[in-house]
């Protein structure tokens, strides 16, 4: 007899379900912070809260000591920044690509291909634990619709990225997600998916998913009232600039949806260059502070050095603090951006 099943399959591990994982590293202690800054986030995005939210950090983890280093610096800083920037370091670990190449420290955090996803989902989950034992609310884009069982519980926001505004599975994800989340424009730069994929995660949705215990299950959501825009950019173009921005809450406006927005001012807006950046982002926080309040976030890739570096065939080589992915200003850089931005906004 012929077989008919599992034929490109070569292995097939189980992985410890969502509640042995949580158990071996518990965040229950977290729960309130993280209620807390879901909250701030929440009253920034929609209104509450007259302070810029800044989505900031390493394009990807892929040294949480690194990370962890540049963090300590965030903490130091937030305290001069608090009362006009309140500060979310990204903690991406899941990378989406476009053919082939690193998926992010959760598929393979030894950086060597071996795919150690069991390893992957407890060192990410202990470096989210680490952030907040710092006082430091994390964000993350959420790729893979089963990994939100192992890390939900400690992001405080979260994203759904350009590659993936369009899918349903990603939208159905996102409406029963406890945190606000973004969703980003689409590759070629259009808007629309951006917000149908609102218009989806806000109401109730029911889908396939796995429970705490690792059974398949029929999930059924409530609906997300946090989801909102983010403006990326894309290959047609930049769209942060005052007429992107006024173009992008006409059309929030015509659907009904709420005319706040937050700008990516890294990936195609800077044309995925790290010395572009500076300038989108103090044209971005420019407009706020000449009075477009409709601006209530903005996003930095950044880490302890500039530029990026190829990882090759393994972590031997690399330089400290650099990134693996997209390219990311420097902590100095960084640190000036945002004192300025807190000066700007203060007045």
């Amino acid at each position: 007899m012929s077989s008919v099943t599992d034929l490109h399959i070569v292995q097939n591990n189980p992985l410890p379900t969502p509640n042995e994982l949580i158990a071996q590293v518990p965040g229950s202690v977290a729960a309130d912070f993280i209620a807390d800054s879901r909250k701030q986030v929440r009253d920034i995005l929609f209104g509450d809260d007259e302070r810029l939210l800044v989505i900031v950090g390493p394009c990807s983890i892929h040294d949480p000591k690194a990370a962890l280093k540049y963090a300590e610096h965030l903490v130091m800083l937030n305290e001069s920044v608090k009362d006009q920037l309140y500060l979310v370091m990204r903690a991406y670990f899941e990378k989406p690509r476009t053919t082939v190449g690193w998926k992010g420290l959760i598929m393979d955090p030894h950086l060597d291909g071996t795919a150690d996803i069991e390893t992957g989902l407890k060192v990410s989950r202990q470096f989210l634990c680490d952030l907040i034992a710092l006082g430091i609310p994390t964000a993350t884009e959420l790729l893979d619709p089963i990994t939100p069982q192992y890390i939900a519980d400690l992001i405080t926001w979260s994203a759904v990225g350009a590659r993936t505004s369009e899918s349903q599975i990603h939208r159905q994800m996102a409406s029963g997600l406890s945190m606000p989340i973004g969703f980003k424009n689409a590759t070629p730069g259009s808007l629309v998916p951006a917000i149908n994929g609102i218009q989806a995660a806000q109401q109730p949705q029911t889908f396939l998913g796995v429970n705490m215990e690792g059974a398949a299950s029929a999930v059924s959501t409530k609906g997300n009232d946090g989801a909102h825009v983010i403006l990326r950019g894309g290959e047609s173009g930049p769209n942060y600039r005052a007429e992107d921005v006024a173009q992008a809450l006409g059309m929030l406006k015509k659907h009904g949806l709420p005319e706040r927005l937050m700008i990516d001012c890294s990936h195609a807006n800077c044309g995925k260059k790290h010395g572009q950046m500076p300038a989108v982002f103090r044209d971005v926080v420019g407009q706020r502070r000449d009075g477009n309040d409709a601006i209530v976030a903005c996003m930095l890739e950044s880490n302890l050095g500039a530029g990026n570096q190829k990882l090759g065939d393994g972590p031997e080589g690399l330089e400290h603090g650099v990134s693996i992915t997209d390219e990311c200003i420097d902590w100095d850089t960084t640190e000036e951006l945002l004192r300025w931005a807190s000066e700007e906004l203060g007045g």
